[in-house]
C-alpha cells in the first residue's frame, strides 16, 4: 500500500503547466516542520488539479493525501530521478472536520485485513497500540 499524508505550509504558490498530452499538471512544495526534527520540504504534483488548489498561496497550511512516486528522466547529464508525492486530495488544514473526513477516506482505502503482515483487529496494531488512523483522528490535527 502506498499512502502518504502531509501536513505543512506551501513554500510557494502552486505552478501549473500544460503537458504534451493536453493534461494540466500542478506542482508545489509542502514544508513540514516537526518539533525536535529538521524541516523537510516535499515536492508534490497533481494531475489536473482543481482550480481552488491553483489559487492557494505561499504559507497556506494544507493537508495532502496521496502516494509516493519515483520517476526517471533523461537530461544533459544522463538519467536522473525525482521522488515526489502525487496528490489525490488536499484541504486547508483549518477545515478540521473535512480534513478528518478526508483522512478517514484515506484510511478506508487501506485494507488491513488482507493478511499482509497485520495481526489483530483493525484500529490496533500487533502490539496493541492505536494505529496511525486513530491517532491522527484524535490528536494530530
Amino acid at each position: 500500500m502506498n499512502v502518504v499524508v502531509l501536513r505543512g505550509h506551501l513554500s510557494s504558490p502552486p505552478r501549473g503547466r500544460q503537458l504534451p498530452s493536453g493534461d494540466r499538471l500542478g506542482s508545489f512544495e509542502v514544508t513540514v516542520r516537526r518539533a525536535g526534527s529538521a524541516t523537510e520540504t516535499v515536492p508534490v504534483v497533481w494531475l489536473d488539479p482543481p482550480e481552488a488548489v491553483m489559487g492557494l498561496g505561499r504559507g497556506d497550511e494544507v493537508v495532502v493525501v496521496g502516494r509516493v512516486r519515483r520517476r526517471f528522466y533523461r537530461g544533459a547529464r544522463g538519467t536522473g530521478s525525482r521522488t515526489e508525492v502525487v496528490a489525490e486530495r488536499l484541504l486547508p488544514a483549518a477545515w478540521r472536520s473535512r480534513v478528518l473526513g478526508m483522512l478517514d477516506m484515506a484510511i478506508a482505502d487501506i485494507d488491513v485485513t488482507d493478511g499482509a503482515g497485520w495481526a489483530g483487529q483493525a484500529g490496533v496494531d500487533q502490539d496493541g497500540a492505536d494505529t496511525v488512523g486513530n491517532r491522527m483522528g484524535t490528536s494530530n490535527l
